[in-house]
């Protein structure tokens, strides 16, 4: 028992992670097809005692994700320069612009071109959405209070306590950079010694209570391969195979801009900004590429994230702690391929006539409604709603497309947050090499 467990630990996380996987995907979809071929048989029951052991994984990261955000936040933006802070972030944010709006457009350009749901039935897509209306209902009313620009404007300026109990991303990270930011300035202007050291002193704890909260996240890595194990199990097994039968001209266009996105827009953009080999890049971050697959949530992936810029990528942890838990609440390139898709298919179920540009025009306004909206697994959904409202879709057709998004948002979701991550991970390493921060190894 010592050998096998001497064994476990090892082998590659990565390798054990993958394994799972696989071995989850095959039991997911045996549980699924034996429940289709016998009524006697209850998958569900089965599943209900696997479930908890994948959510209790998602939970840990969850449960570690908002102090990591806080002490990342607050040392990078305290230990940056003003100057430099302001060249970086201002980088940091055209980047994540920029690769949203390549996103949006290469998105639009494939939903027009593969044209979902040009010969189908009206009849037929409500049929298959009728099971999923009461999900539906849910998500729309979570998508009314989170759709206006006001209130997006108000939900940044919080009681930071409140935020911080409630896990509410985007004002943690306003109130953390400005009181970093404070804490940079009375640094360089003070004339106090005695306030300096001070703040010193503050700054050191912080840097203590960020490195033990990365040692918390070694140990609940270590426990991912079983959460993988167990969250692939119910994925398969509740969803099985028959999710991307109906749907296969959406699924494959948005995955297939997806892997665009990740193997070529991405490389493309990092080979002409840094002249270094994408592709080693791409490998060095596979291990949250992964992690966001399986989670579903750049949240939850973030202190994957942050631990592979600064384990693999080397890059300085002033600029990793402030872009990747700001581009893990903005930069959602993955829902950009997304929305297009089903902006189409409902323009081709209700006889609307959708141009490119138009398309277009819709699919930026959402992504810059979206922020703060990213960050949880089936985000995207509640974004839904605001696109479609925005085509002039009344609330019955609404709700329609949104539930034919929901039967297959838990497969389009990994590909979705992968994206995500890996978006968030390329523009750091971009931005570090521009900024010459990046150690030498």
């Amino acid at each position: 028992m010592k050998r096998l467990f001497r064994w476990y630990f090892k082998t590659s996380l990565i390798l054990r992670i993958v394994i799972n996987l696989a071995v989850g995907a095959v039991i997911g979809v045996g549980l699924w097809m034996a429940s289709e071929s016998s009524a006697q048989f209850d998958s569900y029951k089965i599943i209900s005692y696997i479930s908890p052991f994948g959510n209790i994984f998602v939970y840990m990261l969850k449960m570690i994700v908002i102090p990591v955000i806080f002490f990342s936040i607050l040392i990078g933006a305290a230990s940056l320069p003003i100057k430099k802070m302001g060249s970086v972030g201002l980088k940091t944010i055209f980047w994540y612009f920029l690769t949203s709006v390549l996103a949006a457009v290469l998105g639009a350009a494939l939903a027009i071109m593969i044209n979902p749901g040009a010969e189908t039935e009206l009849t037929d897509w409500q049929e298959m959405a009728g099971q999923l209306s009461n999900q539906t209902q849910e998500i729309g009313t979570k998508g009314e209070t989170a759709g206006t620009f006001t209130s997006l404007l108000y939900s940044m300026f919080q009681n930071p306590f409140k935020a911080l109990s409630q896990s509410n991303f985007l004002p943690i990270i306003v109130f953390t950079i400005l009181f970093g930011l404070a804490i940079r300035v009375v640094m360089e202007n003070s004339r106090n010694d005695e306030s300096i050291r001070r703040l010193d002193v503050l700054l050191d704890i912080v840097k203590a209570c960020r490195d033990a909260m990365f040692k918390l996240v070694d140990w609940v890595l270590e426990y991912s391969p079983i959460g993988v194990l167990a969250l692939t199990i119910t994925n398969f097994g509740l969803y099985g195979p028959k999710i991307v039968g109906p749907y296969v001209s959406v699924t494959l266009g948005v995955v297939g801009g997806i892997i665009i996105m990740v193997f070529v827009v991405y490389p493309l953009l990092m080979f002409a900004v840094t002249r270094h080999n994408p592709f080693v890049v791409l490998k060095r971050i596979q291990e949250a590429m992964i992690m966001a697959f399986v989670t579903r949530s750049s949240a939850a992936t973030l202190p994957v994230s942050l631990k592979v810029a600064d384990e693999e990528l080397h890059i300085h942890n002033e600029l990793s702690s402030f872009s990747l838990p700001l581009g893990a609440t903005i930069n959602m390139d993955g829902v950009c391929v997304h929305l297009p898709m089903f902006a189409v298919l409902a323009g081709n179920m209700f006889g609307m006539d959708i141009t490119f540009p138009g398309l277009a025009i819709l699919v930026i306004t959402t992504v810059l409604a979206s922020i703060g909206a990213g960050g949880v697994p089936g985000g995207s959904l509640m974004l839904l709603f605001i696109i479609l409202e925005m085509m002039g879709l009344n609330s019955t057709q609404t709700s329609v497309i949104v539930a034919l998004a929901l039967g297959i948002n838990p497969i389009l979701d990994m590909f979705e947050t992968m994206n995500n991550i890996t978006g968030d991970l390329v523009c750091t390493y971009t931005v570090a090499n521009n900024e010459n921060l990046i150690n030498k190894t």
